[in-house]
């Protein structure tokens, strides 16, 4: 009897365990309903202050969640604000700290003086790693908020058309390269992506860089300099070069941010006959640190595409070739070699290297994922700022994205106007028009009944459709590049 008594622990050392496990569950209390131990630990109105608040962000989060389901777009333009992402920036750090406080407290009330010494250090550590460890993630948070604030204020400046134009958006992509050895800014890509604005369904038109004769509509203030279009008896007075020459001229566009970026808006719109909504011009670094930001893309390449090569047109300088990408299925890109698959030009011409632009675009859209955004925000949003500029508000952002993630599981149609569908030195501009307006149509019935076929109506050449080298004119986008 007496050795079954001495076995069992005396009071002191029951009360500490009573401690130490106290202890252990306010701080556990305060991890999962922050101010509940002080309700129960004595310190009352600490304890209803923080209870009201956790139930105030639970309340805002789930009516947050409810917009986004119902109202997406103007949930997501809501948030997208610098304004609103401010708040939460100061939000997450304020409320972070409060929480930290709460584990201190917790700690403090639960009297850890009547703890053993081992329950003393275990209860201080424990209340230490969770207050360090929240204010850490609301340090974080905030980061992230002030970040994509930056990222709001500095790309998306608005200035662009927020109304649909005949139930479509359309966005004109340009791809500058304003290297050291190039004078001024000239736009090697120049991608229209027009965007049904109810299903998010996608055809891009790709113009080609040296094309002439880009007519200016009778509202551009060029159109009185070129009034039969922009050409020149050298043949230098190619549609890349409207960008410098709308810059050489911002005395004829007063008022306006970018006059090259207006003068480029004004041709390629007239040109498609399309009225253009948004642009955004990206330079090539950005365009290498968004494909590294998002991890890379997977692409099916049909033939080896070399890296480096071509010719100096001004210093008449060779450049030697480094390597080559492909030929394979399921090669990964990251953005070096991203970025010389759409642009390298040795060995092939300039309606291939729209055609492999675009090859890109459409594994962007495919492979990016809400996954991948949230995870590498920070490197995308880095990238983001790099993007030369935008006209798109950030009020519309939310329209923009619930398009992409509309349009991301439909097919992606393509025209390029290139040879021999349309020649660069005189364009058939009403032929190009006209495709343009078929293909939409074709596009729009595609949604009501199976995808686009990829010969273009309005083509008078048989051969368009026919000939396996077409791709380069005009094609359902997966067909000339395969994306995985």
């Amino acid at each position: 009897m007496t050795a079954t008594t001495s076995a069992l622990p005396d009071a002191q050392t029951r009360s500490q365990g009573i401690a130490l496990r106290r202890g252990l569950a306010m701080l556990g209390m305060t991890l999962v309903v922050p101010g509940s131990a002080q309700l129960v630990g004595g310190n009352e109105r600490i304890g209803r202050v923080a209870v009201r608040i956790w139930l105030a962000v639970i309340a805002l989060v789930v009516l947050f969640v409810i917009l986004l389901i119902t109202f997406r777009a103007f949930a997501i333009g809501l948030y997208a604000n610098p304004i609103t992402l401010q708040l939460l920036r100061w939000a997450a750090l304020a409320l972070g700290l409060g929480w930290a406080a709460l584990f201190v407290n917790a700690w403090r009330i639960a009297n850890p003086s009547a703890m053993s010494p081992l329950g003393k250090v275990v209860v201080a550590a424990v209340a230490f790693v969770l207050a360090i460890a929240v204010a850490f993630g609301s340090w974080t948070l905030a980061a992230a908020f002030d970040t994509q604030s930056r990222l709001v204020s500095n790309v998306f400046g608005g200035g662009g058309k927020a109304e649909a134009s005949s139930g479509r958006y359309n966005v004109l992509l340009l791809g500058g390269d304003a290297g050291a050895d190039r004078e001024g800014l000239r736009p090697d890509t120049m991608i229209v992506a027009s965007i049904d604005a109810d299903t998010g369904r996608t055809v891009l038109f790709s113009l080609p860089r040296n094309l002439q004769w880009a007519p200016f509509p009778d509202s551009s203030p060029l159109k009185k300099l070129y009034p039969n279009g922009y050409w020149c008896k050298d043949q230098s007075c190619l549609l890349n070069a409207v960008y410098t020459l709308g810059t050489n001229h911002k005395n004829l566009y007063p008022g306006v941010k970018d006059p090259g970026v207006q003068a480029t808006k004004e041709v390629v719109g007239n040109i498609l006959g399309l009225d253009i909504n948004y642009y955004a011009l990206v330079d090539l670094k950005g365009f290498q640190s968004l494909i590294d930001a998002v991890g890379g893309i997977t692409v099916d390449v049909g033939r080896k595409v070399p890296i480096g090569g071509g010719t100096d047109l001004t210093t008449g300088r060779k450049y030697p070739i480094k390597g080559y990408i492909g030929p394979g299925k399921d090669l990964h890109l990251d953005g070096y070699n991203a970025l010389w698959f759409a642009r390298s030009r040795e060995g092939s011409t300039d309606y291939e290297r729209m055609s492999r632009q675009k090859c890109v675009l459409n594994a962007m859209v495919k492979q990016l994922n809400p996954v991948t955004v949230l995870t590498k925000f920070n490197e995308i949003a880095k990238a983001g700022e790099e993007i030369v500029s935008t006209d798109l508000p950030s009020s519309q952002i939310g329209t923009m994205l619930d398009l992409a993630a509309k349009g991301r599981t439909l097919p992606l149609s393509s025209v390029n106007f290139a040879p021999p569908l349309i020649l660069p030195v005189k364009p058939d501009f009403p032929r190009i028009r006209q495709i343009v307006a078929d293909k939409i149509q074709a596009s729009e019935k595609a949604g009501e009944s199976r995808p686009a076929t990829s010969t273009p109506s309005g083509s008078s050449s048989p051969k368009a459709s026919s000939n396996p080298k077409s791709n380069t004119q005009t094609d359902d986008l997966d067909a000339v590049c395969t994306v995985s």
